[in-house]
This record gives structure tokens, C-alpha cells and sequence, in this order.
């Protein structure tokens, strides 16, 4: 049997019947409309647009995530009286990106979901009045923002902020998640702090803001830690294990994150060597990490919509 696909109908129709709740047709019109869509006109995406933000929730959050690329100020009106009645993430994103900056910097305050603060200092980084607050960001954030807005950062607070990095780092329960997914470590091979994401991420935009001298410090002393990795007993009776890649990479970064607190400046710990390596040693999971400690894990994330995967990040 051949599948038959069936004809298009005019979308004037199509969105005609979605529109009307009484139609039967809605479902069947929705699912029609999402198909067509790119391949329409704006005047008729504009109208699906609107129909759509005046819907459920479902069909409203597949608007606002059309509208961070299709956006048309005619629609401002509708999707500011949608965010004050219910202040939904997506619908933030949208304005974010494309509303006014002098809405940002009036309303700055109100938006604190996940990275809000940080996509807001994208848009508002080139005011040369406009002041980061540090505390509202994560450390990469923090430096992804400086690089670009082509700001610039002392050495002093450029060593705080990589070092604090490397710190949070060896906090986080499962480091070889932190590790860039296309790094795989051979055997004989220990892996670099760098390897990791956030570290990476630091040092590309330190260097993007001219710290050189400060990521080729770094280099030397990473090289270090990896040489008291590949001395110390624990890499050596790793390398004897008949271990999966996965389960090699996952016991390897945990040797890696155990040996950069211990090379760490003084300034940047927060407990001994012997209460570092105690925690380590009984605990399977984060659940040992102190109240002391949690307060520092910001380890940068990737938002993403969901479903909608084509979109990544509101800029």
C-alpha cells in the first residue's frame, strides 16, 4: 500500500479553523499549521503568530520560540500583556532579544530565571554606562559577556575568576560531564584542566580580552597537575583496570579533579587536602558537598526549548 499524503488546503481556511474552537478542526489545524509554516508568507505567519499567542500554553511557547527569529514589533503590545499576566521563561527570552533597552534597564531586576541576566548583558554590554552585576552571573558567563562587549579585565581579577573555575570544578559530583563530549581520553593519556568545559570556556575569552600572559601561566601549571596525575598511584592502578572508555574517562576525571584542589593556590580552598580527600573517598554522590561549599557551584548551562532542539540560545 502507498502512502497517500494529503492535499493542502488554503491555509486562509487552515488557520481559519484553528481559530475557531467550535470548528472540530483545531487539532488537526494546529499540526497542519506547524508543518506549513516555514514555507508560508510573513502576512500569513504573522497571522498564525498572533493566533497562536492567543491560545494555550502549548501553542503560545511554539510562538515565542518563532518569534526570537520572526519577530515584528506590531506583536510587542501582545507579548508584554502575556509576560505580566504569566510570566513564563520563553515568553522572557523573546523580550529579552527584542524589546526596547530601555525596557531592559527599567524592568532589569525582574528577570532572574536560569540565564535571563546574562542574555540581558548581551544586549545592553555596548552602553558604556551599563554596569555588570557579578553576583546575578555564573564565572564564565561573567567573562563571556566582558569578551563581548569588548570590555576589558585586570590580571588580578583574571586570575580570580580562572582559578575559582577550576575550584568549582572539583566540587562537582561527576566531572567527566564538565569534559567537552567530543574529548575522549586514550589510555596513557591524562587529561588537562583545560579539557574541561567551563576552564576552556574561561581561558578562550581571557585570551579573546588579551590576558595571555595569564592562560600561558595557567598552561604551565596545569601541565604540573598532570604530572602529579600520571605519578600518583591512583592513575597507575586505573591504567591496570579493564575498563570500558566511559568508565575510564569517569574514574580518570576524578583522579584529574582530585589532583587540581590539590595544586590549587591556598586562597581558593575551602577545606584541607585531607578533608578534600576524605569527602572523596565516602561519598558516591554530591550529597557530601557542605553548605560551605555548594554556594560556589555555577557551572555554566546550556538552555535550550525543549522540543523545539533547531534553537539553542536566545542570541
Amino acid at each position: 500500500m502507498y502512502k497517500i499524503i494529503p492535499r493542502n488546503n488554503p491555509i486562509a481556511t487552515v488557520i481559519k479553523n484553528y481559530m475557531n474552537k467550535k470548528s472540530g478542526k483545531v487539532s488537526v489545524s494546529r499540526d497542519e499549521i506547524q508543518r506549513r509554516f516555514l514555507g508560508l508568507d510573513w502576512k500569513d505567519q504573522k497571522k498564525i503568530l498572533a493566533a497562536f499567542l492567543n491560545a494555550g500554553q502549548t501553542d503560545r511557547h511554539w510562538a515565542y520560540s518563532r518569534l526570537l527569529d520572526l519577530w515584528d514589533a506590531s506583536l510587542e503590545p501582545k507579548v508584554l500583556e502575556l509576560w505580566e499576566t504569566y510570566h513564563e521563561e520563553r515568553c522572557a527570552w523573546v523580550i529579552i532579544r527584542h524589546f526596547p533597552k530601555e525596557f531592559l534597564k527599567k524592568h532589569i531586576d525582574v528577570f532572574n530565571n536560569g540565564r535571563d541576566y546574562y542574555f540581558i548583558c548581551r544586549r545592553l554590554i555596548e552602553d558604556a554606562g551599563f554596569v555588570i552585576d557579578k553576583e546575578r552571573l555564573s564565572k564564565t558567563d561573567y567573562l563571556m559577556a566582558l569578551s563581548h562587549g569588548n570590555r576589558n579585565i585586570s590580571d588580578d581579577e583574571a586570575y580570580d575568576v580562572l582559578y575559582a573555575i577550576v575550584r568549582d570544578l572539583c566540587f562537582h559530583w561527576c566531572p567527566s560531564l564538565e569534559i567537552a563530549r567530543y574529548y575522549v581520553p586514550r589510555r596513557n593519556e591524562v587529561m588537562a584542566a583545560s579539557d574541561f568545559i567551563n576552564v576552556s570556556i574561561a581561558l578562550y575569552n581571557l585570551r579573546n580580552m588579551g590576558c595571555e600572559d595569564i592562560a600561558t601561566a595557567f598552561h604551565v601549571w596545569e601541565k604540573g597537575v598532570q604530572t602529579s596525575v600520571r605519578q600518583s598511584e591512583e592513575y597507575k592502578a586505573l591504567e591496570k583496570e579493564p575498563l570500558s572508555d566511559y568508565d575510564y574517562k569517569e574514574k580518570l576525571a576524578i583522579i584529574v579533579q582530585k589532583y587540581l584542589y590539590y595544586a590549587l593556590p591556598t586562597q581558593f580552598k575551602t577545606m584541607t587536602d585531607e578533608e578534600y580527600n576524605k569527602s572523596l573517598e565516602t561519598n558516591n554522590t554530591h550529597s557530601w558537598m557542605s553548605s560551605v561549599e555548594a554556594p560556589f557551584i555555577q557551572m555554566s548551562q546550556e538552555v535550550t526549548f525543549g522540543e523545539e532542539a533547531d534553537i539553542n540560545i536566545p542570541f
